[in-house]
């Protein structure tokens, strides 16, 4: 059975970090693309980023580019998000997800299985 848990979500002020980090357990990490995306109230699930197979390659949403920081750790099968310099903006539940045997992707469809997200508030 597959399985994405996400922790380290919370209450932050603006400007301040957060580090989520997605373990995964059923399935080979080391050969899934991985990606995190999120999904603020009213509004659709939209991507923030990703990371390829070894982590050779990332992606990132325009607007959290220079303040967020995707980063995998294959002996723990786990992937991460580093956040800093947080803004109000931020505020979302954060899922990440995982494209078997894929090098990760800006678009949701291209992933296979999702976490069950946790949620990120930031406070003016």
């Amino acid at each position: 059975q597959v399985q994405l848990v996400e922790s380290g979500g919370g209450l932050v002020q603006a400007g301040g970090s957060l580090r989520l980090s997605c373990t995964t357990s059923g399935l080979t990490f080391s050969g899934c693309g991985m990606g995190w995306f999120r999904q603020a109230p009213g509004k659709e699930r939209e991507f923030v980023a990703a990371i390829s197979m070894i982590g050779g390659i990332t992606y990132y949403q325009k607007s959290v580019r220079g303040r967020f920081t995707i980063s995998r750790d294959d002996a723990k099968n786990t992937v991460y998000l580093q956040m800093d310099s947080l803004k109000p903006e931020d505020t979302a539940v954060y899922f990440c997800a995982a494209d078997l045997g894929g090098p990760g992707s800006n678009w949701s469809s291209a992933y296979d299985f999702w976490g069950q997200g946790t949620q990120v508030t930031v406070s003016s």
